[in-house]
């Protein structure tokens, strides 16, 4: 299997000089469970962090972070890109580009400045002219769409919980479950939180689950918009995450403009980072700051809300930030990266999708995970500042992933994008 592999280079201190090529498993295999190596460079880019890969029209597109630019790769052949057109305006530090289902658009997000930005696509994957889409705004800062509580604070609020008196949420706190979990209610009725919000939590060992431990850094005094990354839901719907304000933001593409239809706010400081879409009909976000997960569902009226929360797990430590998010391949587990400890979070899917469980905490085998993806049986991960990526053989079963099966070097990875 072949992967494209995105990379930092020396503008952002970084050794890489453009796109590689992962071999993942033995040739003509379906699994990447065999050896892996990195056999060149696809083509030469700066600061290619982000991939994604449009298989109708051959054609890859990468963020190039430093510049502030996105650019589109035509493949020419097995393993060899071209550029295709010039490099377009995004923003500062771009660091995420997602293609439609329909490989009519083109959506990135910028950590440096909080830009979303829309392109329309050509027929043969051209890059158009960029619309931006309107600015996030804080909800904690006045005027802001929310107030200065999130949605889980606000939907504890309605069923009379004060999480604030109870040490639990709140800004400058550790998370939401502030390092108690739900016992930390002490004899209230902890459902009732995610109840009020349409769902949630059901049971007492799923109770038991979300509490441990949570020792995490406090969130930068200065907030600022970042974007991070962008998903496309069924329906026409599309989410992206913002770091910085805390929000993920629901959209729908209108006349080819991505038009705002509601946020959805989380814990002050727990910084939102990548999400997954579950075919239960949930949306999971992994926070990079307070080192959570979280499930979004929609309620009747067809508004997102908080439905679920967990911990990664009691073994992470005070200055970790969790990266990717990715499921298992019958969507039974979540696989969080956990930078600092260097190590993945396993956390089981339970119920209809609502429900979410910490199970493990492994090393992942490298220093800085910075993304990985499930093939089937192996978890493949990339090592940012160890440079190199890993397989990890996954059981089926538990959802646990093993020891490292195999090893190849690779400069300053960020980013596995399946080349089919």
């Amino acid at each position: 299997m072949r992967f494209l592999v995105g990379g930092y280079s020396a503008d952002s201190g970084g050794i890489a000089t453009g796109i590689g090529v992962l071999l993942a498993g033995e040739p003509d295999s379906g699994s990447a469970a065999g050896p892996l190596a990195v056999v060149g460079e696809a083509v030469s880019a700066r600061s290619p962090s982000w991939v994604s890969w449009n298989e109708g029209t051959d054609v890859a597109y990468a963020t190039l972070e430093a510049e502030g630019t996105v650019r589109a790769f035509r493949r020419i052949g097995e393993d060899r890109f071209a550029p295709l057109g010039d490099a377009v305006e995004a923003g500062e530090a771009v660091c995420h580009v997602a293609v439609s289902p329909d490989g009519g658009t083109l959506v990135a997000t910028c950590w440096g400045d909080g830009r979303v930005v829309r392109y329309p696509l050509a027929s043969d994957g051209r890059i158009g002219r960029p619309s931006f889409a309107p600015a996030a705004v804080d909800p904690s800062a006045p005027g802001g769409v929310t107030g200065a509580v999130s949605d889980v604070e606000a939907a504890a609020a309605e069923v009379g919980i004060d999480l604030a008196a109870l040490g639990l949420g709140g800004r400058g706190d550790a998370g939401l479950f502030g390092g108690r979990g739900l016992d930390g209610l002490d004899g209230l009725d902890g459902m009732a939180l995610f109840g009020g919000m349409g769902g949630g939590v059901s049971g007492d060992a799923d109770a038991a689950a979300l509490a441990g431990p949570v020792d995490r850094p406090e969130p930068a005094e200065e907030r600022v918009s970042r974007a991070h990354q962008t998903v496309f839901l069924p329906g026409g719907l599309v989410a992206t995450s913002d770091l910085g304000f805390d929000l993920v933001r629901f959209w729908r593409l209108v006349d080819g403009r991505l038009r705002p239809l509601h946020d959805v706010s989380l814990p002050y400081g727990s910084g939102p980072r990548h999400m997954v879409w579950h075919p239960s009909g949930h949306l999971y976000v992994v926070t990079e700051y307070s080192c959570e997960v979280f499930a979004l569902a929609r309620d009747e009226a067809g508004r997102w809300r908080v439905v679920s929360g967990a911990p990664l797990g009691a073994g992470t430590l005070a200055g970790d930030s969790a990266a990717e998010l990715a499921p298992s391949r019958d969507g039974a587990f979540l696989y969080a990266g956990v930078r600092g400890s260097n190590t993945i979070a396993v956390v089981a899917v339970r119920g209809a999708g609502e429900s979410l469980a910490p199970v493990a905490l492994v090393e992942a085998g490298v220093d800085w995970p910075r993304h990985h993806l499930v093939v089937r049986d192996t978890l493949l991960v990339a090592g940012e500042r160890s440079d190199d990526v890993v397989s990890l053989t996954l059981d089926i079963r538990s959802g646990v992933p093993g020891r490292v099966r195999h090893r190849t070097s690779a400069p300053s990875p960020t980013c596995l994008t399946p080349l089919v």
